[in-house]
């Protein structure tokens, strides 16, 4: 469920906001909901690992994973 917020911030750095947005093809709510939620990964990553590593950890937890189908996925991807 989405909830709106209101912020407060300079004028300048709202223009900015949304030009970097529009580059980036977002609205500076998916912009700022993404800042929040590596905020909130960082904090219960393991320690040491980045925030992109970090926010994978877990994604296979239950499934199995074949190192033969691995194998197979590299050596297409790298034809």
């Amino acid at each position: 469920m989405n909830t709106k917020l209101t912020l407060r911030m300079d004028s300048a750095l709202v223009q900015s906001a949304k030009t970097e947005a529009t580059r980036r093809g977002k609205s500076v709510s998916q912009m700022v909901g993404e800042f929040f939620g590596a905020l909130t990964v960082r904090r219960q990553a393991p320690s040491g690992l980045p925030p992109i590593t970090a926010s994978l950890v877990g994604v296979l937890k239950g499934r199995r994973v074949s190192e033969l189908d691995y194998r197979k996925h590299l050596l297409e991807k790298h034809r």
